[in-house]
């Protein structure tokens, strides 16, 4: 079935600004809240939210077949569960309905006032039920960096680390979407020089530049997914800020890895671009050796080419840029990911989330978190305030953004933006 919704040519009769995100070959999907207070499943051109469970009452997805409820739901989990062609059929359907020359909902006056809806009218959701979260650790210049400040450059990267995408279970129950702050964690740390752990708030709170990709059902238990279907199984990306405590990291990481040093906060944008949206940006990865083992060989371009942007905030005064990288740096692909994840019969479930680890690219204004960009705090950021970072201070704004952009179109996540609260105090 083509992908007619990603027609370079098409316009919308809904305004779209210059370099926005959210042209009408984008198409995300998400949840949001309307000034009635009604949740509802949502798509976004321009600056306008779309209401999906409306636009399906009113019958404009008639002939695709969808439950009643599809879209009149808090989650996006069943129409991810209903797989690729039905999202293919749905997003096709809504490029029709706002194309330009499409004069249905345009000259309906009725229609479009239950249907479409500024963006500060309406207060976006995390937009599906995460059930399960994973987090690899899926960049090469990343792990290396890490690796360098731990052990040494001759041993940066484990043996394990080339041959397999290294991941860990993190926590659903702390994903929250842009916008919701976070507070400092407590935890246990090992001071500089000392023999007995303490127990306190974090000194050295980190953001970790990622994405994420979301899943539909994708196997029974026991069932492992062939890397060639694994891109089958992916409903698209949002990006992720996987918050960080490196001192309590640095302390309960061995032997079993990272636990409440990067539970305690995950925050995602809420907006799912799809795989389908993102087609035209395909780029290969980087070159593989040694060679994987052969589950996890695949030919072809299964990257993808995102320009990823973050920057720090301090309260009352002006962001600063301090990174700029690109998803395209990844050494272990999406697919990789999956596959290897259900290689030991591991159930996926639609609406599962896996981060990508954080993406570093080669050079030094690129790399994905403040451990890297301060290496250490050994070299302070200096921001736009004339203040320094050696990592993240209360009431920090924390924000990623992401988009891919060729000479024809500009498709975009928006951003995740995040605020670092001081630790929370019961009252």
């Amino acid at each position: 079935m083509p992908i007619s919704a990603n027609d370079t040519k098409r316009k919308s009769w809904i305004e779209v600004p210059q370099n926005s995100d959210f042209p009408i070959q984008n198409i995300p999907f998400g949840v949001f809240l309307t000034k009635e207070n009604v949740v509802t499943v949502g798509t976004r051109i321009g600056d306008s939210a779309i209401d999906l469970g409306a636009l399906q009452q009113l019958g404009y997805f008639s002939g695709i077949e969808l439950t009643d409820d599809m879209f009149i739901q808090d989650t996006l989990n069943d129409f991810i569960s209903d797989g690729k062609k039905t999202w293919r059929l749905v997003r096709n359907r809504i490029a029709d309905i706002f194309d330009e020359n499409n004069s249905t909902l345009r000259d309906n006056p009725d229609h479009k006032s239950i249907i479409i809806f500024k963006m500060d009218e309406i207060e976006m959701q995390l937009p599906v039920l995460i059930g399960d979260y994973t987090d690899f650790y899926s960049s090469k210049i990343h792990a290396s960096n890490v690796g360098k400040m731990i052990r040494n450059e001759e041993n940066a990267l484990l043996p394990n680390w080339p041959q397999m995408p290294i991941g860990y279970h993190g926590r659903s129950s702390t994903i929250v979407p842009s916008g919701i702050p976070v507070h400092r964690p407590f935890g246990q740390t090992l001071p500089q020089g000392e023999s007995t752990p303490v127990f306190g708030s974090s000194r050295s709170v980190d953001f970790e530049l990622e994405t994420a990709f979301i899943t539909t059902d994708a196997n029974v238990m026991g069932e492992m997914i062939p890397i060639s279907e694994a891109e089958d199984y992916i409903f698209g990306m949002v990006l992720l800020n996987d918050w960080t405590a490196r001192d309590i990291q640095k302390w309960e990481y061995m032997p079993l890895g990272p636990f409440l040093s990067k539970n305690f906060a995950s925050s995602i944008s809420p907006w799912i671009v799809t795989m389908d949206a993102l087609e035209p940006f395909r780029v290969a990865s980087p070159k593989q050796n040694p060679s994987p083992l052969p589950y996890l060989q695949q030919k072809g371009k299964h990257s993808f080419d995102i320009n990823l942007e973050v920057t720090i905030q301090p309260e009352d005064a002006e962001p600063t840029i301090v990174s700029k990288s690109n998803f395209k740096h990844m050494y272990w692909t999406m697919n990789q990911q999956l596959t290897h994840h259900t290689s030991n019969g591991c159930r996926v479930n639609s609406g599962d989330m896996m981060g990508s680890g954080a993406i570093s690219g080669p050079t030094e204004d690129s790399y994905g978190s403040m451990l890297e960009l301060t290496w250490g705090g050994e070299k302070p950021l200096k921001l736009n305030d004339g203040s320094e970072r050696k990592f993240i201070n209360d009431n920090d704004t924390v924000t990623i953004k992401g988009f891919c952009e060729n000479s024809q179109v500009r498709i975009g996540f928006g951003e995740v933006s995040s605020k670092l609260l001081p630790p929370f105090v019961r009252k």
